[in-house]
């Protein structure tokens, strides 16, 4: 071959694009809430995996489900994303993640947030997860101490705490038991208020005046569904509310400190890549967060009659005017 020739050659080889570029992959994203209220994550997960060399359109398909806070879907939904064979289900909180994990043993499964994954069982061990499963820890109940804190730091005078969590729900178990022992090393006395799907949300939360000086609300996906209507319906009651995650307080609750889910959906993209890639889930350890965000509603904190102390202002990654 002549050397001009070699040398075309070899040009139009190295444009070639990689093997997985070639093959068009199909992922399937479990959601427990509706496409509307988890397009900010959605679409930093697109955004990230297409960077990683993983675009929609291309090399891509992602099969969609939706289950709008709709626990009983879970499974329905899981079943359906394994009949389609798809080559990895994507999921978050430990309810549907479980529900996937117990619909395939052979799929591989990224969860991009589950508050305790070893407690609720979902993975074996954070460094060893095994089986097809690997994710991200919520590490939520670890940080639910902090949390009361700074509703101590917000009402100096707490003694009595409600908490809004559902029964059956083996996270917000755990959940539950770090948020009491919390309170109780300040001598703050819980009551515990169950809420399912089917339950009203004004019944539950107006059975609580007079009982609690302040509401911390677990993070469940039908909760999440129902944001806005605790949110207001909490104000309405006067009842300061604390949450995990920052979308509750953009719909008008009080206060919220947790993980970064934007950020973790960020990173469970480039779970998704390496598993695409060949690397076998239960291989991958499971992350823990590296960012965390305390919101604050100073229009809610202002209709509740609480001074934010200036402090608690300047540590503040988002106040909402």
């Amino acid at each position: 071959m002549r050397r001009r020739e070699f040398i075309a050659a070899l040009g139009s080889t190295l444009l070639l694009p990689s093997a997985h570029a070639q093959q068009v992959r199909t992922i399937g994203l479990l959601g427990s809430g509706s496409e509307a209220a988890q397009r900010d994550w959605t679409v930093a997960f697109v955004q990230r995996i297409a960077q990683l060399g993983w675009a929609e359109g291309r090399n891509l398909k992602i099969e969609y489900r939706w289950a709008e806070g709709r626990t009983e879907l879970f499974g329905k939904l899981a079943a359906e994303l394994v009949t389609l064979k798809v080559d990895l289900i994507l999921t978050h909180n430990t309810v549907p993640t479980l529900a996937v994990k117990q619909a395939t043993s052979r799929i591989p499964i990224v969860f991009a947030t589950a508050g305790d994954p070893v407690g609720s069982g979902i993975v074996a061990s954070l460094a060893r997860p095994g089986g097809n499963v690997t994710g991200l820890s919520g590490q939520a109940p670890d940080t639910a101490g902090k949390r009361i804190e700074l509703l101590r730091e917000l009402m100096p005078r707490l003694e009595r705490l409600g908490i809004l969590t559902e029964p059956g729900n083996p996270f917000a178990a755990l959940d539950v038991k770090e948020v009491q022992g919390a309170a109780h090393t300040f001598n703050i006395q819980t009551h515990i208020v169950e809420l399912r799907a089917s339950d009203k949300v004004d019944v539950a939360l107006n059975s609580l005046i007079g009982r609690v000086q302040a509401l911390y609300i677990a993070p469940i996906p039908h909760f999440f569904a129902n944001r806005a209507e605790i949110g207001t319906t909490s104000l309405a009651a006067r009842i300061p509310t604390m949450y995990v995650i920052r979308e509750y307080v953009q719909a008008g609750g009080l206060v919220s400190y947790g993980p970064n889910w934007t950020s973790m959906w960020r990173r469970a993209a480039e779970l998704v890549a390496k598993v695409l890639n060949g690397i076998n889930p239960g291989d991958i350890p499971i992350e823990q967060p590296t960012q965390f965000d305390l919101v604050v509603n100073s229009r809610t904190a202002k209709a509740l009659g609480l001074t934010v102390p200036p402090a608690l202002y300047a540590r503040a990654d988002e106040v909402i005017e």
